[in-house]
């Protein structure tokens, strides 16, 4: 270890504890991700190197859907695309029995693609263009309506088909949640929501067969989804005693938490965020308590994060260190805000490839990345790292593959560790070629290198 002027910091020694382990001690040491090793993963693959385990996102997969199909007769799952639209793990969702949710014509052709017919597609989303509502309505997809002007448009749709189209309709509401979301569908309270059915049942041209409502995201409140089961089913019984439709489905969105560490707060993921079972548990004792007797309508979920995040991880290296003015010691790795977009409200869970000696110390950890907020974690108690250290980040499955940023950085590697132990390759890091194949150089802008002058 190369000599280092010595620095005076303040002591962080953390909260007693009964068990008597040490902040100044502890150690996260990860050498391997489901029994393959983080130096064979990175020699092969290089750094950084997203990684995900096929086995986890089966076993989460299972899991979370079993909590709901044993306690109601009718469950479906849509797996949210917006979550994480890599097609190997599309497909592997897939076949585990979700359908797709998606929110653009980019998301639905992704899912037509990768062999999804139209009728297992639920169509989301704000922004749904006249091609993309006349495809969807041609394939038999589920679109839930999201504003007026989209009804407009649905009723277009039906001149242009000369046929009645079934779609369903997104609501908003009050379930105690803070901020309310809003800004997506029809409000119930307001009378909205109600305006908007009669304006449907008043034309003529689209069949409403069912209620969608998405109350936010990362909610922490299971009571939440049972104030938003009851007004649905109530708002359900309501329209089909006023204008005859029938509700067939009641999609309750998403929004279940992950095990990931939001920043700012105090307690540990296994203690602050409710078990899977007791937003299962009040989902469907709402259902049973608002439901009319023998009406049981598909209860539909678009999960994500709860299902795919804890599958994911980032394998990155370190290959700088400095001392800031204030004598906290940084660190600079080649994974940035680029690769990891949710390190602005996560706190990640980040563990060592290796056996390091001396105490902890408050440590910064910096991407590559030319720009001062490129900050993957602002105070973690690391050990002095050796430059080439891995870094192994989780849980970093949901949202960072469709948020990252081809900024600065070319996109790294990405690799699925399956069930029996074989690591395959499900997205290939990017070339120059990659990040210009779209652009068109003017022929009066190519840059002419003029050769050197000799000298007489």
């Amino acid at each position: 270890m190369k000599y280092e002027k010595p620095v005076i910091t303040k002591l962080q020694s953390g909260m007693m504890n009964k068990f008597g382990s040490s902040p100044l001690y502890a150690r996260k040491i990860r050498t391997e991700i489901d029994s393959v090793p983080i130096a064979e993963l990175v020699g092969k693959f290089g750094s950084p190197l997203y990684v995900f385990s096929e086995q986890k996102l089966r076993n989460r997969y299972r899991e979370l859907y079993g909590l709901f199909q044993n306690r109601y007769p009718q469950v479906t799952f849509g797996w949210s695309y917006k979550t994480n639209y890599l097609q190997a793990i599309c497909a592997v969702l897939h076949q585990e029995g979700a359908i797709a949710e998606v929110v653009s014509e980019m998301e639905y052709d992704k899912a037509r693609k990768l062999g999804i017919p139209g009728n297992q597609i639920i169509f989301n989303g704000p922004h749904k263009s006249m091609p993309a509502l006349e495809k969807a309505a041609k394939e038999g997809a589920k679109i839930n309506i999201d504003h007026m002007d989209e009804i407009f448009d649905l009723e277009k749709v039906s001149d242009k088909l000369k046929k009645k189209i079934k779609a369903g309709m997104r609501l908003n509401m009050d379930t105690g949640i803070h901020p309310q979301w809003s800004r997506f569908g029809f409000n119930l309270e307001s009378g909205q929501a109600l305006d908007a059915v009669k304006r449907m049942a008043g034309a003529g041209k689209i069949v409403l067969n069912g209620l969608h409502c998405h109350i936010g995201t990362y909610i922490l409140e299971p009571d939440a989804y049972a104030v938003e089961v009851e007004k649905m089913v109530q708002f359900a019984n309501e329209v089909e005693e006023q204008f005859g439709f029938n509700i067939e489905y009641i999609d309750i969105g998403g929004g279940l938490p992950s095990q990931s560490k939001l920043k700012g707060t105090y307690l540990p993921p296994e203690v602050a965020i409710p078990s899977l079972d007791s937003y299962a548990e009040k989902i469907t004792d709402a259902l049973y308590r608002n439901l009319k007797p023998g009406d049981f309508p598909e209860l539909i979920l678009e999960n994500g994060r709860a299902i795919v995040d804890e599958a994911g991880s980032m394998i990155t290296t370190l290959f700088a260190s400095k001392r800031l003015p204030d004598g906290r010691r940084a660190y600079i790795t080649d994974a940035g805000v680029n690769n990891l977009f949710t390190s602005f409200w996560y706190k990640f869970n980040i563990e060592v490839d290796r056996e390091l000696s001396g105490l902890n110390e408050p440590s910064i950890i910096y991407g590559p990345l030319c720009m001062n907020i490129d900050v993957i974690d602002e105070g973690s108690l690391l050990p002095p790292l050796e430059r080439g250290t891995r870094l192994i980040i989780s849980p970093i499955g949901a949202y960072n593959n469709t948020q990252w940023m081809q900024f600065i950085e070319y996109r790294p590697n990405v690799v699925l560790i399956s069930e029996n132990g074989t690591v395959d390759l499900i997205r290939v890091s990017e070339s120059l070629e990659d990040i210009e194949r779209n652009e068109r150089l003017p022929g009066r802008l190519i840059i002419e290198v003029k050769k050197p002058e000799k000298n007489d």
